[in-house]
């Protein structure tokens, strides 16, 4: 792709982003997601194979679809209150409709088809923006408009995106896939706890995407997109690889890493609201996730040479090292300690 073209698409997606985070208005925050969606869409389909095509039509359509329930929900609700403040959602049929567009955007179930196979069909880079960033304006919309959302349908999309996540992560190869399905999980968790501390989708929301950032990262430096090619990848950068298996027990949610800390705050949050069997089996159900991850890290790092592989083993030479995976990698790792100081924020 021309680098001139690239620049323009990944500036309208920050223009798109900021329109959307920042707009109190309806229509502008309808007209930040279309900008996202129509920035998006070129680098998703820049590589110009069949399955990148693929990807890009049943993102648009997906997205497309999801963007006229937007719209009309916001028509419906002005038309019944004579409100376009986002914060204004009383009508209730436009909170229904509402709450199954941004499910959509975001990928929860059951609206979950497309992401898989979009990540599938993109770019590592491409598909990290796709879990990062490209995630922002819809949970954005969701943090406003949470007090009118309906708390029983957010909980079951919630508990049905961590189980269907972790089980449908466990037969998968490809790490596209896996880190899809891992999204579709993490998404669960940030939406069980919405109505009850939006505060606290947000930490989660945020703490995912430096981990999933790093894993991308990761993963693009050593060239990695299946499961049979990770054994080999220690050959590559042996520390960056000891580094993944790290952040990936980091991404599940295991002490005393990172990952833990959202986790930890939010079944505290449920027990607080006298939700103790819905956080039980939130839990529960992330033991399926844990198993994938731990499958990740068991090919990245712990299954020692000489080991049965087809793929050839390519050994690393000197590179620069790369300073914001580092950063990133110490963020994804050593953020629990600072949990008092979080606790003490207003």
């Amino acid at each position: 792709m021309n680098p001139g073209a690239k620049l323009i698409f990944t500036l309208s997606l920050l223009l798109g982003t900021i329109t959307t985070i920042s707009s109190n208005h309806w229509m502008m925050a309808w007209i930040g997601l279309e900008i996202n969606t129509l920035a998006i869409i070129p680098l998703i389909a820049k590589s110009h194979h069949p399955r990148a095509i693929e990807a890009t039509t049943k993102y648009f359509l997906t997205q497309a679809a999801a963007s006229t329930l937007i719209l009309f929900a916001s028509m419906t609700n002005a038309w019944s209150t004579g409100q376009w403040d986002i914060t204004q959602l009383n009508h209730p049929t436009s909170c229904l409709l509402l709450t199954t567009a941004i499910a959509t955007k975001l990928g929860l179930v059951p609206f979950h088809f497309w992401f898989p196979e979009v990540l599938q069909g993109s770019s590592l880079a491409t598909a990290m923006l796709l879990s990062t960033i490209m995630k922002l304006p819809p949970i954005t919309i969701l943090f406003l408009t949470s007090p009118s959302l309906h708390p029983m349908l957010l909980t079951l999309m919630a508990i049905a995106s961590v189980a269907l996540g972790g089980w449908m992560g466990l037969n998968q190869t490809q790490t596209r896939k896996i880190l899809a399905f891992s999204s579709i999980s993490h998404l669960g968790w940030m939406t069980i706890i919405l109505i009850y501390n939006p505060k606290l989708t947000l930490l989660n929301f945020y703490l995912y995407s430096v981990m999933t950032t790093t894993i991308f990262l990761t993963l693009n430096t050593t060239k990695t997109l299946k499961l049979s090619t990770v054994m080999t990848s220690w050959t590559k950068a042996p520390v960056l690889n000891t580094t993944l298996m790290l952040t990936l027990l980091s991404l599940a949610g295991l002490p005393p890493m990172t990952g833990f800390l959202p986790k930890w705050f939010i079944i505290a949050d449920l027990t607080k609201q006298e939700m103790t069997a819905t956080a039980t089996i939130i839990s529960t159900l992330s033991l399926l996730s844990l198993f994938f991850y731990l499958r990740f890290t068991y090919y990245s790092t712990i299954t020692l040479p000489p080991n049965s592989t087809n793929h050839m083993k390519q050994w690393h030479t000197n590179k620069t090292p790369n300073t914001p995976t580092a950063i990133l990698t110490s963020l994804s790792l050593f953020l629990l300690p600072l949990t008092p100081m979080i606790l003490a924020i207003p």
